[in-house]
């Protein structure tokens, strides 16, 4: 089998002299379908909220709060020295950086406000995100992939991508890793459990982060750790780290929802 050499384009087109690149093709992708399956989601439970109009209004919220929190995640978790120094380089987000537990907590915060402003039921409103945010991860994955970031450790297994910026040697695809585990497979199991009339409100949302953990935990054992931190005490990654809460959480959401012993809103 023939080593894949990885050379994308990572503009898709221009409009004019401004670039548009696959990268914000992904996060918009990932806002669209995932506001349509979010849809589709509350239209089989008429008169419960949070109902499509809720879903509509969210979205924005949404975006804010993956923006703002992505971001500002990266630059708290993966460089602070480097922002530290150069802070006008914080919103220019078209550079790379975006962190998936910064948008997460981002996300959460919307979601506490807009329950606050709506009084809705904040749980079903995360268990809704939540089967919809694998949606946005795949299509992140593949973007990262198509950016020749986040790349893996060198392999050789016969699927090894060579890099532009990992030298020439394979190394192991592992945003198609993350974009299979984190997307695929936990959309496929989350999906059945919104079909399942005895999965309580929160179930959803903490098997996703169960799911999220685990999976992103287990990929990082192949992927090459972010260079300006390297491995923590000398064996974990940043990623592994943030993902240990995560997975902690989740385990208790299940729990408590399992015992109905959550908090609802009306």
């Amino acid at each position: 089998m023939e080593t894949l050499i990885l050379n994308i384009d990572p503009v898709a087109f221009h409009i004019g002299s401004f670039p548009v690149r696959w990268y914000a093709l992904a996060y918009l992708a990932g806002f669209v379908v995932g506001w349509k399956y979010c849809l589709s989601l509350v239209s089989r439970e008429e008169g419960t909220r949070p109902n499509a109009e809720d879903i509509d209004d969210f979205l924005v919220w949404a975006v804010v709060g993956v923006i703002l929190g992505g971001r500002l995640g990266y630059v708290l978790f993966y460089n602070f020295d480097f922002y530290l120094n150069n802070p006008g380089e914080i919103y220019q987000v078209w550079k790379g950086g975006m962190s998936f537990h910064g948008g997460m907590i981002g996300v959460l915060f919307a979601m506490f406000a807009f329950e606050k402003r709506r009084k809705i039921n904040i749980l079903r409103l995360s268990d809704i995100i939540c089967a919809a945010a694998p949606i946005g991860l795949f299509f992140g994955r593949i973007a990262n992939f198509v950016n020749a970031e986040l790349y893996g450790k060198v392999t050789t297994v016969p699927w090894g991508v060579v890099f532009p910026n990992g030298g020439d040697v394979p190394r192991h695809p592992s945003q198609l890793y993350e974009a299979l585990l984190e997307g695929l497979v936990l959309f496929i199991i989350l999906y059945f459990m919104t079909r399942s009339d005895k999965v309580k409100d929160g179930m959803v949302s903490g098997v996703f982060l169960i799911g999220y953990g685990v999976s992103r935990a287990l990929v990082e054992f192949v992927r090459e750790p972010d260079a300006q931190i390297g491995y923590i005490a000398g064996f974990v990654t940043m990623g592994q780290l943030l993902c240990l809460p995560m997975v902690i959480i989740g385990i208790m959401v299940v729990m408590f929802s399992k015992k109905g012993t959550l908090t609802r809103g009306e």
